[in-house]
């Protein structure tokens, strides 16, 4: 063989050496010089880099528009651990990914209808989630205030009687408390900080409770005999309200019916006969028919929400 053949093999050969050591041999980590540094920021890179910038993009544009403390504490109530600008990314990518599959499935028509997808899905699920957290607080009233009376009795703090929610009780109330007990550590006044608890989770009950703290720190009594009374009036309240929904059940129950009942004769009427249904888009007539029946429809639902709505 030629020697120019033999160099050829050669290269080859210590090109895959080299391969082989690259990619088979472990290397030895590396580490940044500005590791070393406790004050340096650390360094971002790749996605974590791209991820950071989009989140500093977003709290800007928040901050221009006055929305971020909104958002933040619309986030604190539905108890989502993620920042203003991570949910507010999450819901644009998601609505400009709902109008590409949109446009591609139904063309500008259907992108203009997938867009806004993702942000009345994100708005629906904080409300959801807000409620339910509201609720739950609600249904754990009782307990806490059984906690917090048994920690008093056998001779703790106020301070302590909240630490002792704050382990022994199941969230949210766990978490609120927890809060409430940093917050102080910092400096912040106890009364404060549970009146915010009785805003954030919109409970008149809670509010209660401050107000007796707050009136045991200024004249002193019977803390622990105040949280049985206050207890007592709560779980009052809370049979009426049970009461309440058991008698309204039934005109929930049919409000849902009524306002599903259209919609689902109408898509079933589509499926089995388009030309049938679809004289009532053809012309004026039957979009002005359309459009009144979903007036009417809104109508109703806030009329029979208000009617089984009971406020005490």
């Amino acid at each position: 063989m030629s020697p120019l053949v033999w160099s050829g093999v050669a290269a080859c050969a210590l090109a895959l050496a080299l391969l082989v050591a690259l990619v088979a041999v472990p290397r030895r980590p590396r580490v940044e010089i500005t590791r070393l540094d406790p004050t340096a920021a650390p360094a971002l890179r790749g996605r974590s880099a791209v991820a950071a910038a989009a989140s500093r993009l977003g709290d800007r544009a928040l901050r221009q528009l006055r929305r971020r403390d909104a958002l933040a504490a619309a986030l604190e109530r539905a108890g989502v651990h993620r920042t203003p600008a991570q949910v507010v990314g999450g819901t644009v990518v998601g609505a400009l990914l709902g109008g590409l599959g949109g446009g591609l499935v139904g063309g500008l028509p259907g992108g203009l209808l997938l867009a806004p997808a993702a942000p009345l899905a994100v708005v629906l699920a904080l409300q959801v989630r807000s409620r339910r957290r509201r609720s739950a607080f609600a249904e754990q009233l009782d307990d806490t205030l059984r906690l917090m009376a048994s920690s008093l009795r056998a001779g703790h703090s106020v301070l302590r009687a909240l630490e002792a929610v704050s382990h022994d009780g199941a969230a949210p109330t766990a978490e609120e408390f927890s809060r409430v007990l940093n917050e102080v550590r910092v400096g912040r006044d106890v009364v404060a900080a549970l009146d915010e608890v009785a805003e954030r989770m919109r409970s008149d009950d809670f509010g209660w409770i401050a107000q007796a703290v707050a009136i045991h720190r200024e004249v002193g009594g019977n803390l622990a005999e105040v949280l049985d009374r206050v207890g007592a009036t709560i779980r009052d309240r809370g049979q009426l309200r049970r009461q309440a929904q058991a008698l309204s059940a039934e005109g929930r129950a049919s409000a849902v019916v009524l306002l599903a009942l259209p919609v689902v004769v109408g898509g079933a009427m589509h499926l089995v006969s388009p030309t049938y249904i679809g004289r009532l888009l053809d012309g004026p007539t039957g979009l002005a028919m359309l459009g009144t029946a979903v007036v009417l429809m809104v109508v109703g639902a806030v009329w029979v929400r208000r009617v089984v709505t009971v406020t005490f």
